[in-house]
């Protein structure tokens, strides 16, 4: 189908500002300073939950999100890792998102600050993550969360990541759900070419990229590029959202037929008119809302089951 109207008026809003420029800064501290302004100008009314701490796992810097439902010991526990082309992205630009999540999943949620490049390159992010979910194994107890009934989900750049730490932890995770992950530095869907009017660019992918990976090699690494992985069969059950006009459409429906080839449990739903970052906004999309109480819906069946 052709753009969602919601969709629409969004490029439009994203288009016309807020801009960064300032030459005092480079690339990066721009494409930082561009998201955070987003986020700002986007700002919707923060949801209140149970608890909210900042963390330090083991050297990495989390903030977790309790909600005010569960019992000692019984909390099903969901690492989130964020988006933002690795580059960009904190805890405070996902907090609002965090706070969806808890509310809706009734899990404990532990979103990860992860070190991004281009001062830190791969990988240092999925390290970051393993770091993080491993204090999470052994220190969510105190928090109220079973270490048995663990969840991964991720958006983006956080899709890629949290996908990565399922493949590094088999078994540990007893769900995932990837959101538009990022996957392939080759960009060799064809919805990269079709989708000139989406809100992701080929050329704004391919610098990701660039300041993502350390080495050229790294491009081919399957934890950076996981669809070169020879382990999707071991991933835990698997949802995978997909926005219809998002250049990262082919390569989310590429891993999900490679999981489902390769012996996984994994479903895929496609979001139709809608755009990359259409997740984050649930007063811009109505969609957003939708897709995070499937994703609720989709964590407790799989955790309950």
């Amino acid at each position: 189908m052709a753009l969602h109207p919601q969709a629409e008026a969004v490029l439009a809003q994203w288009a016309a500002g807020p801009h960064v420029t300032d030459p005092r800064f480079g690339a990066a501290e721009i494409a930082r300073l561009r998201a955070e302004a987003v986020a700002v100008a986007a700002e919707e009314p923060r949801e209140t939950v149970g608890q909210v701490v900042d963390v330090d796992a083991d050297g990495v810097r989390c903030r977790l999100y309790v909600p005010e439902t569960g019992t000692p010991a019984q909390l099903g526990g969901l690492v989130f890792v964020h988006g933002g082309g690795f580059v960009f992205g904190d805890l405070d630009t996902h907090d609002g998102q965090s706070r969806r999540l808890a509310n809706r999943t009734g899990m404990a949620v532990l979103a990860v600050d992860y070190r991004r490049p281009p001062e830190h390159r791969f990988p240092a992010a999925p390290d970051d993550v393993d770091t993080a979910v491993a204090w999470f194994v052994t220190q969510g107890a105190s928090w109220g969360v079973d270490p048995t009934r663990l969840a991964v989900i991720g958006d983006s750049a956080g899709g890629n990541l949290a996908l990565v730490a399922a493949l590094r932890n088999p078994q540990l995770f007893a769900a995932a759900v990837l959101v538009y992950p990022f996957l392939d530095p080759e960009a060799a869907a064809a919805s990269y070419a079709s989708e000139s009017l989406a809100s992701l660019a080929a050329d704004e992918c391919a610098w990701y990229w660039q300041q993502y990976a350390a080495t050229p090699d790294d491009l081919s690494h399957p934890d950076l590029a996981p669809l070169r992985s020879d382990r999707l069969g071991t991933l835990p059950p698997t949802l995978v959202q997909v926005a219809e006009h998002d250049v990262l459409a082919g390569e989310d429906v590429e891993l999900a037929r490679l999981v489902a080839e390769a012996g996984g449990t994994v479903s895929t739903t496609l979001y139709p008119g809608m755009v990359h970052g259409f997740w984050r906004h649930p007063q811009a999309f109505d969609a957003a809302e939708e897709a995070l109480a499937e994703a609720a819906r989709f964590l407790r069946a799989t955790l309950e089951g």
